[in-house]
């Protein structure tokens, strides 16, 4: 995969998921962010910096991102939420309209 087809999510804490560019576009904010015109900070360097959102529910997101791929796709899984992430991940997908 090429640099160019990846964007990278930081969480809160730091930790850095480097994801495919169109797995990250299922989020309506992050697509927003990268394609928006002006020069912003995310377009030019891919990097979106999320300082609410913990590592733990930002991993589960970009796993949820490649699900909604796959669902597209016509492959029907399960995607497993742990009940005690359940809050803490609705707000963030709240956030980012997934």
């Amino acid at each position: 995969m090429k640099k160019e087809d990846t964007v990278k999510l930081i969480s809160a804490e730091g930790f850095e998921f480097v994801v495919d560019k169109n797995a990250a576009m299922v989020s309506q904010t992050i697509r927003n962010m990268l394609t928006s015109p002006g020069g912003f900070a995310e377009t030019e360097h891919r990097e979106v910096t999320f300082p609410e959102i913990s590592t733990t529910i930002l991993e589960k997101i970009c796993q949820y991102f490649y699900w909604s791929l796959q669902y597209a796709s016509g492959k029907e899984t399960e995607f497993h939420i742990e009940p005690e992430l359940t809050l803490e991940l609705m707000m963030a997908a709240n956030y980012l309209h997934t």
